[in-house]
Protein backbone atom coordinates (compact mmCIF):
# COMPACT_ATOMS: atom_id res chain seq x y z
CA UNK A 1 0.00 0.00 0.00
CA UNK A 2 1.61 3.43 -1.32
CA UNK A 3 0.89 6.68 -0.75
CA UNK A 4 1.31 9.81 1.75
CA UNK A 5 -0.16 10.57 4.77
CA UNK A 6 -2.18 13.85 4.90
CA UNK A 7 -2.63 15.92 7.87
CA UNK A 8 -5.68 15.93 9.73
CA UNK A 9 -7.24 17.19 12.25
CA UNK A 10 -6.05 17.49 16.16
CA UNK A 11 -7.64 14.26 17.45
CA UNK A 12 -3.71 12.51 16.97
CA UNK A 13 -4.05 11.07 13.80
CA UNK A 14 -1.65 11.74 11.05
CA UNK A 15 -0.48 15.32 12.51
CA UNK A 16 1.64 13.59 14.43
CA UNK A 17 3.68 11.07 12.30
CA UNK A 18 6.46 13.50 11.28
CA UNK A 19 6.77 14.66 15.18
CA UNK A 20 6.84 11.12 15.84
CA UNK A 21 10.06 10.27 13.49
CA UNK A 22 11.69 13.86 15.06
CA UNK A 23 11.36 12.30 18.55
CA UNK A 24 12.42 8.95 18.19
CA UNK A 25 15.23 9.80 15.64
CA UNK A 26 16.60 12.77 18.82
CA UNK A 27 15.57 9.77 21.49
CA UNK A 28 17.86 7.53 19.82
CA UNK A 29 20.58 10.01 19.25
CA UNK A 30 20.49 9.81 15.36
CA UNK A 31 21.36 12.11 13.03
CA UNK A 32 19.67 13.32 9.82
CA UNK A 33 22.85 12.57 7.63
CA UNK A 34 23.18 8.81 9.84
CA UNK A 35 18.94 8.36 8.84
CA UNK A 36 19.52 9.53 5.06
CA UNK A 37 22.67 7.24 5.35
CA UNK A 38 20.32 4.05 6.56
CA UNK A 39 17.18 4.97 4.76
CA UNK A 40 18.16 6.17 1.17
CA UNK A 41 16.09 9.75 1.78
CA UNK A 42 18.09 12.57 1.75
CA UNK A 43 17.98 14.97 4.20
CA UNK A 44 16.18 17.47 2.67
CA UNK A 45 13.37 14.51 2.14
CA UNK A 46 13.59 13.76 5.89
CA UNK A 47 13.49 17.31 7.34
CA UNK A 48 10.18 17.62 5.32
CA UNK A 49 9.20 14.36 6.99
CA UNK A 50 9.72 15.72 10.06
CA UNK A 51 8.41 19.15 10.00
CA UNK A 52 5.02 17.83 7.98
CA UNK A 53 5.70 19.56 4.87
CA UNK A 54 5.51 16.14 3.02
CA UNK A 55 3.97 12.80 3.98
CA UNK A 56 5.64 9.46 4.05
CA UNK A 57 4.65 6.62 1.94
CA UNK A 58 3.42 3.87 4.19
CA UNK A 59 6.21 1.95 2.82
CA UNK A 60 8.61 4.89 3.88
CA UNK A 61 7.60 4.56 7.28
CA UNK A 62 8.62 0.86 7.69
CA UNK A 63 11.81 1.62 6.16
CA UNK A 64 12.20 4.51 8.58
CA UNK A 65 10.91 2.34 11.58
CA UNK A 66 13.85 -0.74 10.49
CA UNK A 67 16.61 2.16 10.34
CA UNK A 68 14.96 4.06 13.92
CA UNK A 69 14.98 0.35 15.53
CA UNK A 70 10.92 0.67 16.47
CA UNK A 71 7.65 -1.03 15.12
CA UNK A 72 6.41 0.60 12.10
CA UNK A 73 2.63 1.15 13.52
CA UNK A 74 4.71 3.16 16.48
CA UNK A 75 5.17 5.49 13.32
CA UNK A 76 2.23 5.76 11.81
CA UNK A 77 -0.26 5.73 15.34
CA UNK A 78 2.35 5.54 18.08
CA UNK A 79 3.32 3.83 20.82
CA UNK A 80 0.37 1.61 22.95
CA UNK A 81 0.50 0.93 26.07
CA UNK A 82 -1.48 -2.05 26.83
CA UNK A 83 -0.93 -5.67 25.88
CA UNK A 84 -4.53 -5.99 24.77
CA UNK A 85 -6.90 -3.04 23.41
CA UNK A 86 -10.32 -3.06 21.88
CA UNK A 87 -11.22 -0.83 19.44
CA UNK A 88 -14.89 0.11 19.13
CA UNK A 89 -15.99 1.64 16.05
CA UNK A 90 -16.37 5.38 17.11
CA UNK A 91 -12.71 4.97 18.48
CA UNK A 92 -10.84 4.91 15.29
CA UNK A 93 -8.88 7.54 14.37
CA UNK A 94 -8.52 8.26 10.81
CA UNK A 95 -5.19 8.42 8.76
CA UNK A 96 -5.07 9.64 4.97
CA UNK A 97 -3.80 9.13 2.12
CA UNK A 98 -3.65 11.52 -1.00
CA UNK A 99 -2.41 11.22 -4.41
CA UNK A 100 0.89 12.44 -5.56
CA UNK A 101 -0.57 15.62 -6.95
CA UNK A 102 -1.98 15.98 -2.98
CA UNK A 103 -5.03 16.87 -4.71
CA UNK A 104 -7.56 13.73 -4.14
CA UNK A 105 -7.87 11.66 -1.22
CA UNK A 106 -7.29 8.02 -2.13
CA UNK A 107 -6.91 5.96 1.27
CA UNK A 108 -8.40 6.61 4.59
CA UNK A 109 -7.19 4.26 7.66
CA UNK A 110 -8.40 3.16 10.56
CA UNK A 111 -5.63 1.78 12.87
CA UNK A 112 -6.83 -1.09 15.09
CA UNK A 113 -4.63 -1.43 17.52
CA UNK A 114 -3.06 1.15 18.22
CA UNK A 115 -3.05 0.87 21.85
CA UNK A 116 -0.77 -2.69 21.80
CA UNK A 117 2.58 -1.89 23.01
CA UNK A 118 4.85 -3.79 20.68
CA UNK A 119 3.13 -4.53 17.95
CA UNK A 120 4.60 -6.33 14.89
CA UNK A 121 1.49 -6.35 12.61
CA UNK A 122 -0.52 -3.50 11.95
CA UNK A 123 -4.22 -4.10 11.31
CA UNK A 124 -6.34 -1.48 9.54
CA UNK A 125 -9.89 -0.98 7.98
CA UNK A 126 -9.15 1.00 4.54
CA UNK A 127 -11.49 3.16 2.87
CA UNK A 128 -10.41 3.35 -0.80
CA UNK A 129 -11.26 5.65 -3.99
CA UNK A 130 -10.22 4.85 -7.69
CA UNK A 131 -6.56 5.77 -7.83
CA UNK A 132 -5.30 7.52 -11.46
CA UNK A 133 -1.45 7.02 -9.22
CA UNK A 134 -0.70 3.53 -11.25
CA UNK A 135 2.78 4.15 -9.06
CA UNK A 136 3.79 0.73 -7.92
CA UNK A 137 5.25 0.11 -3.83
CA UNK A 138 8.11 -1.65 -2.83
CA UNK A 139 9.21 -1.90 0.99
CA UNK A 140 10.13 -4.93 3.14
CA UNK A 141 7.40 -7.27 5.33
CA UNK A 142 4.15 -8.99 4.27
CA UNK A 143 0.81 -7.13 3.63
CA UNK A 144 -2.87 -9.52 4.20
CA UNK A 145 -5.75 -8.05 2.47
CA UNK A 146 -9.46 -8.97 2.83
CA UNK A 147 -11.93 -7.15 0.61
CA UNK A 148 -15.21 -6.06 2.95
CA UNK A 149 -17.08 -4.08 0.46
CA UNK A 150 -16.79 -2.95 -3.05
CA UNK A 151 -14.52 -3.98 -6.09
CA UNK A 152 -10.45 -3.71 -5.99
CA UNK A 153 -7.61 -3.40 -7.96
CA UNK A 154 -4.87 -5.35 -7.59
CA UNK A 155 -1.50 -4.96 -9.28
CA UNK A 156 1.60 -7.26 -8.33
CA UNK A 157 4.30 -7.83 -10.20
CA UNK A 158 2.85 -6.34 -13.24
CA UNK A 159 -0.47 -8.57 -12.86
CA UNK A 160 -3.88 -7.26 -11.99
CA UNK A 161 -6.51 -8.98 -10.21
CA UNK A 162 -9.79 -7.78 -9.28
CA UNK A 163 -10.82 -8.71 -5.86
CA UNK A 164 -14.67 -9.03 -4.63
CA UNK A 165 -16.34 -8.91 -1.20
CA UNK A 166 -15.34 -11.88 0.39
CA UNK A 167 -12.03 -11.88 -1.30
CA UNK A 168 -8.77 -11.93 0.17
CA UNK A 169 -5.02 -11.75 -0.65
CA UNK A 170 -1.64 -12.49 1.23
CA UNK A 171 1.52 -11.32 -0.41
CA UNK A 172 5.59 -10.08 0.37
CA UNK A 173 5.57 -6.51 -0.17
CA UNK A 174 9.09 -6.90 -1.62
CA UNK A 175 7.23 -7.51 -4.74
CA UNK A 176 6.13 -4.32 -6.44
CA UNK A 177 2.31 -4.06 -5.66
CA UNK A 178 -0.84 -1.21 -5.63
CA UNK A 179 -4.11 -1.39 -4.83
CA UNK A 180 -6.60 1.16 -4.99
CA UNK A 181 -10.91 0.96 -5.58
CA UNK A 182 -11.31 -0.41 -8.87
CA UNK A 183 -14.44 1.95 -9.73
CA UNK A 184 -16.08 4.01 -7.24
CA UNK A 185 -14.83 3.13 -3.46
CA UNK A 186 -13.87 -0.06 -1.90
CA UNK A 187 -13.37 -1.17 1.80
CA UNK A 188 -10.90 -3.49 2.96
CA UNK A 189 -8.93 -5.12 6.13
CA UNK A 190 -5.10 -4.67 6.04
CA UNK A 191 -3.24 -6.84 8.44
CA UNK A 192 0.75 -4.99 7.51
CA UNK A 193 4.01 -7.15 9.14
CA UNK A 194 7.07 -6.46 9.19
Amino acid sequence: MTGEIQDGDASGGEKNVGERIRRLRTEKGVSLEDLAQATGFSTEQLTAFEKGNSQPQLGTLMKLSRALDTVFGQLLSGEGAKQLAIMRKDQRVPYQRSATSGQKTLYTYFSLASEVKDRHMEPLIVHLEESPDEKLSVHDGEEFIHVLDGRVKLVIDEETYELLPGDSVYYHSSLPHMITAAEGTAVILAVLYE
